[in-house]
């Protein structure tokens, strides 16, 4: 008998099932740092890049970085 999947894990096999997942693929990013990043310099800088699109956008701050994510995030929409 087999037992059927219930929560996070479970995928729907419908084709047409228009269910969003909690972690959308068109939603994963890359954040790397630069040599100089680090909590002791307070320096805190690299680039972020979009993995669908391949956008990248460099940043020097943590709040360049928020502000490049949510520009990025804003670009994609609610749903793809």
């Amino acid at each position: 008998m087999k037992s059927k999947q219930t929560g996070p894990a479970h995928r729907s096999a419908s084709p047409d099932s228009r269910e969003v997942p909690a972690l959308p693929v068109w939603k994963a990013f890359v954040v790397q740092f630069s040599r100089e990043t680090g909590s002791r310099t307070g320096t805190f800088s690299g680039r972020v890049e979009h993995m669908s699109s391949g956008r990248r956008a460099r940043f020097g701050s943590t709040q360049e970085l928020l502000t490049a994510l949510g520009k990025m995030l804003d670009e994609l929409g609610d749903e793809r």
